[in-house]
């Protein structure tokens, strides 16, 4: 079955015509890949809504209310942190959904999304995690070895849950893991960070390592499921960002400074795939340099063509689910050197069919 989703954006003024078992597949997949409000506000912006039938028209206006609604949410719990965390003497940088949301980024538009994602520096962890604590934020990590996993290897703490609200935060001390291959100094990242204006205190990286961090998340997380939604975000922010003659230079400079440029190479060769996003001329050589492996990114563009179709039945192919899965473990070779991986990988196995057992 066709990926409608993906069709969608691969020609944004197009008005797409669907038959009712098309639209039924069209919102499956959108729901999937965590796009309904995305999919809805793309086409209010185009006046379409109006040509939408009334079935899936509901479903469109449901998709951009929870958008809203989670837009004022995500506001008001972004202050509550802010306070929270007003006596520790770090930044609070946001990272992300929240980023998007509160600094009025173009992804926000539509966008839903499960946590709030911060960084703050590295000295401060203890600190961030007290002061949240006694804000009402717990641990939800109950598992000891879980929780030695993030706090000994990972970029996060262990996600956080209000008692109350029950609202989640990710806490951050930079965005890719201290064991990976494509390690981030977090310094680095708050030496360039952007005051959000008319909020005080709050800040989010700068539009380079905004667009540098969703790469680096989405190709070294291995989780595909709402990979469509990241890539769109990274669309909209080199569009946004890419006003700037000088951006692209900025962009490629700074790739080369973190060590991600093959993130990158993987992500510009999908942008252009999907949304024909494309780079100034006289910047092919730079680009096609970000990844001198030709097999590799042979490789990964072929896997990534498969894993990045919404998580839909409508959507798997032949090789679907391998493709995801040879990428699931890739990710994990980069974020961790084998002689971590492997016994990790086999831990979490016999965790998972010990749970199962016990059911």
């Amino acid at each position: 079955m066709p990926d409608y989703l993906s069709r969608v954006w691969a020609d944004p003024s197009r008005q797409p015509v669907l038959s009712p078992q098309e639209w039924e597949l069209l919102l499956g997949q959108s729901r999937q890949a965590r796009m309904q409000g995305r999919l809805a506000q793309h086409f209010a912006d185009r006046g379409w809504l109006g040509d939408v039938p009334a079935g899936p028209r509901c479903h469109l206006d449901s998709g951009m209310i929870v958008a809203r609604r989670q837009w004022h949410e995500v506001k008001w719990e972004v202050d509550c942190i802010r306070r929270a965390l007003a006596g520790v003497d770090t930044p609070v940088v946001l990272l992300k959904g929240a980023a998007y949301v509160v600094a009025g980024l173009p992804p926000a538009r539509g966008r839903i999304f499960s946590d709030i994602d911060i960084l703050v520096e590295h000295s401060k962890l203890a600190e961030v995690e007290s002061a949240l604590f006694a804000a009402g934020w717990i641990s939800e990590e109950r598992n000891a070895y879980n929780d030695r996993y993030y706090r000994q290897w990972m970029h996060e703490l262990p996600p956080m849950r209000h008692v109350q609200r029950g609202t989640s935060i990710d806490v951050h001390h930079t965005i890719t893991p201290p064991t990976s291959r494509f390690k981030v100094d977090g310094a680095a990242l708050l030496d360039r960070i952007q005051a959000i204006p008319e909020h005080p205190g709050l800040y989010t990286l700068c539009p380079t390592d905004m667009v540098l961090h969703s790469a680096a998340h989405l190709f070294l997380e291995g989780e595909f499921d709402h990979g469509l939604r990241d890539l769109l975000d990274m669309n909209d922010l080199v569009t946004h960002f890419a006003k700037d003659a000088s951006y692209w230079d900025q962009l490629l400079d700074r790739a080369d400074q973190l060590g991600l440029k093959v993130p990158l190479s993987h992500a510009l060769i999908h942008l252009k795939r999907l949304f024909s996003t494309t780079h100034p001329a006289g910047f092919d050589a730079r680009i096609g340099g970000l990844d001198r492996s030709v097999i590799s990114r042979r490789v990964m563009s072929a896997l990534l063509t498969k894993a990045l179709r919404p998580d839909h039945p409508s959507c798997d192919e032949r090789f679907t689910g391998l493709a995801r899965w040879l990428l699931y473990v890739r990710s994990h070779h980069m974020r961790m050197p084998i002689h971590l991986a492997v016994p990790h990988l086999a831990r979490k196995a016999l965790m998972r069919i010990w749970a199962e057992d016990k059911e």
